[in-house]
């Protein structure tokens, strides 16, 4: 009698468990926050060879252009 009891309650536990989500997920919302930050700083960015679950360490910032230690031909030295 007690399995027919249990029986419900863990199938709507169960079922629960694969009910989608609403909205966008926390780690899009930071994978575009920081693709932004990234493009207003002028770079791209690139994956990393780590798998952690967070934008912030699977991927680099790599800065395209910009700054320079070499002077310009245009600049007085």
């Amino acid at each position: 009698m007690r399995i027919l009891i249990l029986t419900p309650a863990l199938l709507l536990f169960a079922v629960s468990g694969c009910a989608p989500t609403t909205g966008p997920s926390n780690y899009d919302t930071e994978m575009r926050r920081l693709s932004e930050t990234c493009a207003a700083q002028g770079g791209v960015l690139s994956p990393t060879r780590y798998q952690t679950g967070r934008p912030q360490t699977e991927n680099v910032c790599k800065i395209t252009g910009g700054a320079s230690r070499l002077p310009r031909g245009d600049q007085p030295r």
